[in-house]
């Protein structure tokens, strides 16, 4: 059953005690999932910190990282489920959907925001399920299934939208009952000098440490490792795969509805025009973070610094007065050497030697 990369031959400290220093070195980095983000972090600070000082004062920083939060809960859940070995192109629409009904139980239904809100994320959690009964029942591609999800339920909120308040969005919702409370778990800020840094910051971070722990560390842990590492000898050593799975889909499910309530209670409404590029987001950052996509590599904590690396990339080309095009042509560069780095590791890991 596999674990950390760090504790295979050829990836651990014994296993090169006895290698060339650029070897060794070599090794080491291959088997940290997060030094390609980092290396990327720090490239893209330096540029945009020449070319748009701005970017490094604490009003670029605040910037920065309400840009990244979001991304960085949805990107941190994707890269669980993908080191396991599947996808979910579904969680940007299931964060439209789940603020949606949020919206219509408080704006038109006249309920609190948090009985709307325990509904929503029972309606998310549905979509995980559904997700994760399809894959594992049929053995469909996870990325067709979820891109299916995605379809339906983009369709769903158009037309449902539209029927019930005759646009495609609703607004004015903070005189609701409860919102004031929910806003201030999910939307506070906190001052600091000229610049106000939000509460999703402190989640983001929360849940990064609380994924790093599990994956490392629990025993749900090491079957998401082992599913994604080697699915059928991990079902012969009696992991539960298909429950195991199917839960990876309702974490994604649930980070959706979570980025969806954010979003929700930072604007006070919802507008229902979500597009293909806010659910492969997560998937990109994932990969820039380190995850194979084969599977059974990955860590929370290349996701998170990913996730970081996106938003200093964004901010810093709107600061320096870049067509923002150029954005996706960067975003597009970081992945193709994230992918070249992750090609370079599965050949590695495949050389090692079994026993």
């Amino acid at each position: 059953m596999p674990v950390s990369t760090d504790r295979l031959p050829g990836f651990g400290m014994a296993g090169t005690r006895g290698a060339p220093g650029p070897s060794r070195l070599l090794t080491r980095a291959l088997a940290r999932p997060s030094l390609p983000a980092t290396v990327g972090l720090v490239v893209v600070v330096v540029l945009f910190g020449i070319r748009a000082p701005e970017l490094l004062t604490v009003a670029g920083a605040a910037a920065v990282l309400e840009v990244a939060a979001p991304l960085g809960i949805g990107a941190v859940a994707v890269t669980l489920l993908m080191v396991a070995g599947q996808f979910d192109v579904s969680v940007g629409i299931v964060a439209v959907a789940s603020a949606l009904v949020t919206a219509l139980l408080t704006g038109y239904a006249g309920w609190a925001v948090w009985p709307a809100l325990g509904v929503s994320l029972l309606c998310a959690l549905l979509v995980g399920v559904v997700n994760g009964v399809l894959v594992v029942n049929t053995g469909l591609p996870s990325f067709l299934v979820t891109l299916a999800t995605l379809l339906v339920l983009q369709g769903v909120t158009l037309v449902g939208t539209e029927e019930v308040t005759g646009s495609a969005g609703i607004v004015g919702l903070s005189d609701s009952p409860g919102w004031t409370s929910a806003a201030a778990a999910f939307s506070s800020t906190v001052a600091v000098g000229d610049a106000r840094f939000r509460i999703s910051v402190l989640w983001w971070l929360g849940i990064t440490a609380v994924a790093t722990w599990v994956l490392w560390r629990t025993r749900f842990g090491n079957a998401v490792l082992a599913i994604g590492g080697a699915r059928h000898a991990a079902r012969e050593l009696g992991v539960a795969v298909r429950r195991t799975t199917v839960a990876l889909f309702c974490l994604t499910a649930t980070a959706g509805w979570f980025i969806g309530t954010l979003g929700l209670l930072r604007l006070g409404g919802v507008s229902a025009v979500p597009g293909l590029a806010s659910g492969v987001d997560y998937l990109v950052v994932a990969v820039i973070g380190g995850c194979l996509l084969t599977g059974g590599r990955g860590s929370a904590v290349g996701a998170a610094v990913s996730a970081l690396l996106y938003a200093v990339a964004r901010q810093g080309i709107l600061l320096a007065g870049w067509d923002l095009r150029w954005f996706q042509a960067l975003l597009g560069v970081l992945l193709l050497v994230a992918l070249l780095a992750n090609g370079a590791v599965r050949r590695r890991l495949k050389a090692v030697p079994r026993s």
